[in-house]
């Protein structure tokens, strides 16, 4: 099948450098798991069937849905007892349709709320928002108004949450120092960029630490805490990035965030964008379910959330 598919792709390659045909090309978003195949701006779905069977895999079925789910929200290929516990998860409601729709939004809603997760991309969103605040964005949802949204966009949240969860499986012997390695050289490259460098140039120690602060909602620290990170800048004792990182993995705002960032990632992860980008073109879909996540208390089965973008067109359209 990969010599079939080169010398296809050869095959066009040479149609388009004689101007005879729009041009085939892969698109690897990640290195390591699957690429899409595009012929000029359409999207080429591969035709996937069971090994020695004409049965096709489809994201209806549980081994699929749940190596999706690792490679959507992981970034990465399931390992084998996490596969295996999901996967049973679900085929064991047999062929009890109730059940198996239950146990896929159970299933899927678990990766946001796993360990892995919150460790590592949602650590990856708080880092920015603590940095630089909120961003400013429009929405219809019930008139038009201005609404604060999270500001990192899915092109800087990929490679920053890959940056910290390099290698990382819960559970797996040694994981937790594999993390913790990670986020303090994630901490140290993130304070060193650019953006960071020029936001924060010259501000004194005590701005900085109620600057992070502010950015984290304003009530995220007490007095007290930021005193003692002031204190540890002033003494060298800590560093920007230990307490930009402290202040992002603090408790409050780990639990102030969450359903801001639980919406944000069904956009990041289920459909592959930003919330006003593809056929959005405001945060009015975001605002809609955040609201509606809001109301019943973060509950994603209630909001109903979690399973209507496993529903959506545009979901299942990518498979």
């Amino acid at each position: 099948m990969k010599f079939a598919l080169a010398l296809l792709i050869t095959a066009f390659a040479a149609l388009t450098v004689l101007g005879q045909a729009p041009t085939l090309h892969i698109v690897t978003e990640i290195p390591n798991l699957p690429s899409d195949l595009y012929y000029g701006n359409t999207k080429v779905k591969p035709l996937r069937l069971r090994p020695g069977t004409n049965t096709p895999i489809t994201i209806a079925d549980a081994d699929f849905f749940v190596n999706q789910q690792y490679v959507d929200f992981l970034s990465r290929f399931p390992d084998q007892s996490g596969f295996d516990f999901w996967s049973g998860e679900i085929t064991s409601c047999g062929g009890n349709a109730a059940c198996v729709d239950a146990r896929r939004t159970n299933t899927s809603g678990a990766f946001f709320l796993s360990i892995e997760f919150q460790e590592t991309g949602y650590l990856v969103e708080r880092m920015y928002k603590v940095a630089f605040g909120d961003a400013q964005a429009q929405s219809t949802d019930g008139g038009a108004h201005p609404i604060l949204v999270p500001i990192v966009r899915r092109g800087e949240f990929l490679p920053d949450s890959l940056q910290i969860g390099n290698g990382v499986i819960v559970n797996k012997t040694g994981w937790e120092a594999v993390l913790e390695a990670n986020k303090a050289a994630y901490a140290n490259d993130f304070v060193s960029r650019t953006r960071f460098t020029t936001a924060y140039a010259g501000v004194p120690n005590a701005t900085f630490v109620s600057t992070l602060n502010n950015n984290a909602g304003g009530n995220i620290l007490s007095s007290a805490e930021q005193t003692n990170l002031v204190n540890n800048l002033n003494a060298g004792t800590m560093t920007r990035a230990q307490v930009v990182r402290a202040v992002a993995e603090d408790s409050d705002l780990n639990f102030a965030e969450k359903n801001k960032a639980f919406v944000l990632m069904q956009y990041f992860g289920y459909l592959r964008r930003d919330p006003n980008s593809g056929p959005d073109t405001d945060y009015s879909g975001y605002d809609f379910w955040l609201k509606k996540l809001n109301a019943h208390g973060g509950d994603f089965h209630a909001a109903e959330m979690v399973r209507s973008f496993l529903v959506a067109s545009e979901y299942l359209n990518r498979f």
